[in-house]
C-alpha cells in the first residue's frame, strides 16, 4: 500500500533496535500496535457512520469505478477522439464577433 518491501521494514526494524534500545523495543512496540488498533476502530466506526447516514446507497456504489487510478488518460482521450456525437463536435460556447478596430483619425489625435 505505502511501497513498503520486506527491505525496508527490516531496515526500519534495525533503526528501531539501535534508536530504541532491545530492552524498551517490546514496550514501544505494544503501544504501537494499541495505536494502530486504536485508528483502525476509529476508521470503522467512521465508516458505519456513513453507512448508516446514505442508507442501502451506500452498498450500490460501486467505489472501484470511483477510484481515480482506474481512469487511464489515453483511454478517454481515445475515447473522446473516437466519439460519433455530434454534440461533441459543436462548439459549447457561441463564436462572437471579434472587436472592431479604432479608427484612424482618433489615433492620430492621440500622438498629437
Amino acid at each position: 500500500m505505502f511501497g513498503l518491501t520486506f527491505e525496508k521494514l527490516l531496515l526500519i526494524g534495525v533503526i528501531a533496535v539501535i534508536l530504541i534500545g532491545p530492552a524498551n523495543l517490546p514496550r514501544y512496540a505494544s503501544g504501537l500496535a494499541k495505536m494502530v488498533r486504536g485508528l483502525r476502530r476509529l476508521l470503522d466506526t467512521a465508516k458505519e457512520r456513513v453507512r448508516d447516514e446514505m442508507g442501502p446507497e451506500f452498498d450500490e456504489v460501486d467505489w472501484k469505478s470511483l477510484d481515480p487510478r482506474q481512469r487511464d488518460p489515453r483511454s478517454i482521450i481515445r475515447r473522446a477522439l473516437l466519439s460519433d456525437d455530434p454534440a461533441d463536435a459543436t462548439p459549447r460556447a457561441p463564436v462572437g464577433t471579434p472587436p472592431t478596430p479604432p479608427r484612424a483619425d482618433k489615433e492620430d489625435e492621440m500622438y498629437r
